[in-house]
């Protein structure tokens, strides 16, 4: 149901257009699965777009709406920089009419670089820079001075990026034995291989000593011994330490275009620590003793966003005035946007998908700009339903300064302060496409779709809890914020971790739980895997579907690969020409010569049962599994589709998969093993509130099938229907990290005092 300020807020907003231009007019969309979709979303209001995972509303917001703004933006420009710029193609969609500049606000990760931080993301250690370079003591120039990324602020040692890289010798190396005895584990160094012999032919070691036994000298020639010419029999070679060669071989390079032992090697074996010099603050001595108040600008970059917020608020000084201010409201606006226990030091790249788009979000809160389309995918994700709160005025906000707000959504909480609900559907995939409703709330309840339906309702408790197998145990846990946690989980339950957005659940629970052994972590980190790699490739249903080819057709399995032999020579089997524009993204059109079909001519006359495999690549998993009902193949897609993927193309690129998407693959990848510990990680992310009961039921067959599973979650369905729950907090950050309660949701209910109780005591009580 609406709370008072609910309902206050839709009645006092006007949802009347006044005229055709106050509305965005989308006739005839046909984009991905989209039926020639028409719709009025209104602007300068607040749209919610509804229904189940892969209806359309993604191809409508963001494939549709969005990209026709920017390819128009872009063709304002001049045609010379349009030629340095991505051609954008124009959405399959009959007319759009009245569209605004969009603005997209997404869960993309920021990004691994390294140099990225909240603070420079925000444009806030700017502001700091500028403060510090006018009001610290000694002065020491310019805000360029106070600056990681500028030669005058930067560490000289590891170039401001606060690490220096440590390998590990002892995962070069078994000390324990001999060079014939095979002491060198690096890669490439097996016995009698060809670096090997340079090593062992150099004359500088006995390849029959123990390299525990090596002098000191001998140690520093096997490691650090720079480029040497040594005759070997009649030939001359170059001898190089071990650690040199490794460094010039795998430092600087990207783990991911590795091979598979390779990468290994370099995750056991190079490990990045704070660097010395400056001791991980990045900044040069000079930048480091500038002080206001008692402290210099990394101190400032370490605190707590809303502990900085304090700090900056006692300094009042006319000569940084507005400087101060515009520092003040961003910090202010971090904090309302649930994210005061960040800190301006933490690199973009490590923050979570939710806690990015809130990060870009705040760029947007205090920007001159209005009538914008702000278009915003989950916003809700990764929040706990005390945060959701903040975000709903947020995103009011926006629309009050006179911006169109389009939000992809599924928590009712945000459904409920919409001024217009576009809900899709009715299914998924080529059963979706189309708009099922389009208007006010109070329309959307008695409209009888699957969203309308599922709005008020609730899970309840369950009447009885299961009773734990036995525990597993942690003890005086302290990473990140935690405060020397100990607490024991139930095994062979439904246990769910909940808290405010970082009061220490991942820490607890990734930190101390993952990596032990019988544990399954499925997560939402991506998928490691090229452009080629999709759901068939990365659950290997491939292989039998493949092999089910040839037999049918008397030839080898190998031609329906698209990674192999059958595979179309123009696009090497991806389907798509990628054009590479040097600065700009890559471009990518539709292979001419086998018209996206991926395999050649040949290949596709062979068919099973009336379809050729590139038919079989473009069925949905669910459709797929209608047509292998049986083996290997039909036990991997029933697999899939129990997880709620039935929706996706078999050959869809994992690329274009969300995080959600790719958890709930890697679940399915391991759910053949029993006597196993699952970890998901809030596994009801991109769900509709109908898939959530599937989510729920999935679980409950895991754990009767005998196996544990821990869920990170702070969805009130998923804790209202745990055996146990651990709820974190009490706040975030270093108001966090200590476990408020442990028990059953019913001991929760009745007798909690945290945020998460107040909050399931009213989702349960309301139901």
């Amino acid at each position: 149901m609406l709370s008072s300020h609910q309902a206050s807020t839709v009645q006092t907003r006007d949802h009347s257009a006044a005229d055709s231009h106050d509305s965005i007019q989308v006739r005839g969309a046909r984009e991905n699965n989209l039926k020639g979709v028409s719709v009025d979303v209104p602007k300068r209001r607040l749209t919610v777009f509804t229904g189940v995972s892969g209806s359309g509303k993604s191809s409508l917001v963001f494939d549709t709406i969005a990209a026709e703004s920017r390819r128009l933006i872009d063709e304002t420009y001049t045609a010379f920089i349009q030629a340095f710029m991505p051609s954008l193609s124009r959405p399959d969609v009959d007319a759009l009419h009245n569209l605004s500049a969009a603005i997209i606000v997404d869960q993309e990760r920021m990004g691994a670089n390294a140099r990225s931080t909240v603070g420079t993301a925000t444009d806030a250690h700017t502001m700091l820079r500028i403060i510090f370079s006018r009001l610290a003591e000694p002065h020491v120039g310019s805000a360029s001075t106070f600056s990681f990324n500028m030669a005058e602020g930067m560490c000289p040692e590891c170039e401001g990026l606060g690490k220096a890289t440590e390998i590990d010798v002892d995962a070069l190396v078994d000390r324990e034995l001999s060079l014939n005895e095979g002491a060198i584990t690096a890669p490439g160094y097996a016995v009698d291989s060809w670096p090997w012999q340079i090593v062992a032919g150099s004359g500088l070691f006995d390849p029959d000593a123990k390299l525990k036994d090596f002098t000191e000298q001998q140690w520093a020639d096997l490691l650090h011994k720079p480029a040497t010419k040594f005759k070997y029999g009649t030939s001359n070679f170059t001898y190089e330490g071990l650690l040199v060669r490794v460094k010039r071989a795998y430092l600087g390079k990207d783990r991911d275009s590795m091979q598979p032992g390779a990468r290994a090697f370099a995750d056991r074996a190079i490990k990045l620590a704070p660097c010395p010099a400056c001791e991980g603050t990045r900044l040069n001595e000079a930048a480091r003793a500038a002080r206001i108040h008692g402290r210099n600008i990394a101190d400032c970059s370490a605190m707590q966003v809303n502990d900085l917020a304090d700090f900056i608020r006692g300094i009042d000084d006319p000569r940084v005035g507005p400087v101060l201010e515009g520092l003040r409201s961003t910090l202010d606006s971090l904090v309302e946007i649930g994210l005061g226990y960040l800190s301006l030091n933490r690199e973009s790249g490590t923050l979570s998908g939710g806690e990015a788009q809130r990060v870009k979000m705040v760029r947007h809160l205090n920007s001159s700009l209005t009538d914008v389309t702000y278009v915003f995918d989950e916003p809700t994700a990764g929040l706990h339903p005390h945060d959701i709160q903040r975000m709903n005025r947020l995103l009011l906000a926006l629309c009050d300064k006179g911006n169109t707000v389009l939000v992809v959504e599924h928590k009712p909480e945000t459904i409920a302060i919409a001024d217009h609900v576009v809900d899709l559907g009715p299914g998924a995939g080529t059963a979706g496409g189309q708009i099922c409703y389009s208007g006010n709330l109070l329309g959307l309840r008695s409209s009888g779709t699957l969203t309308g339906r599922y709005l008020d309702h609730r899970v309840r408790l369950r009447d009885t809890f299961r009773r734990p197998s036995g525990q597993l145990p942690i003890r005086n846990a302290t990473l990140h914020n935690l405060r020397d946690v100990s607490v024991d989980i139930p095994l062979g339950v439904l246990t769910v971790v909940t808290g405010v957005a970082g009061s220490g659940k991942s820490s607890l629970i990734h930190g101390h739980v993952a990596g032990r052994e019988g544990v399954v972590v499925a997560d939402q980190s991506p998928i490691r895997g090229s452009r080629r790699s999709n759901p068939a490739t990365y659950t290997g249903v491939l292989d039998p579907i493949r092999t089910a080819f040839a037999k049918a057709n008397g030839v080898k399995a190998g031609l329906f690969s698209a990674n192999s032999e059958g595979a179309c020579p123009a696009c090497k089997g991806i389907g798509l020409i990628y054009t590479d524009l040097a600065m700009m993204a890559e471009v990518a059109s539709v292979c001419e010569t086998c018209e996206g079909k991926r395999f050649t001519p040949e290949v596709l006359t062979y068919r099973l049962r009336g379809k050729n495999i590139s038919e079989v690549l473009e069925m949905p998993i669910s459709e797929a599994r209608d047509f292998f009902p049986t083996g290997q193949a039909g036990t991997i897609l029933d697999r899939l589709v129990s997880v709620g993927l039935g929706y996706l193309g078999l050959g869809q690129p994992l690329t274009t998969l969300s995080g959600g998407e790719r958890q709930r693959l890697k679940l399915a990848i391991n759910m053949a093993k029993n006597g196993t510990t699952y970890v998901l990680d809030e596994p009801t992310t991109g769900l509709h509130l109908a898939d959530v009961d599937q989510l729920l039921a999935l679980l409950d067959r895991l754990v009767d099938d005998g196996n544990s599973v821990i869920v990170i979650e702070h969805h009130q369905a998923v804790m209202a229907h745990a055996d146990w729950i651990i709820d974190l907090g009490p706040g975030a950050g270093h108001d966090g990290g200590q476990v408020v309660f442990s028990g059953t949701p019913g001991e929760l209910v009745a007798d909690g005092t945290s945020l998460t109780a107040i909050h399931l005591r009213d989702y349960v009580n309301h139901g």
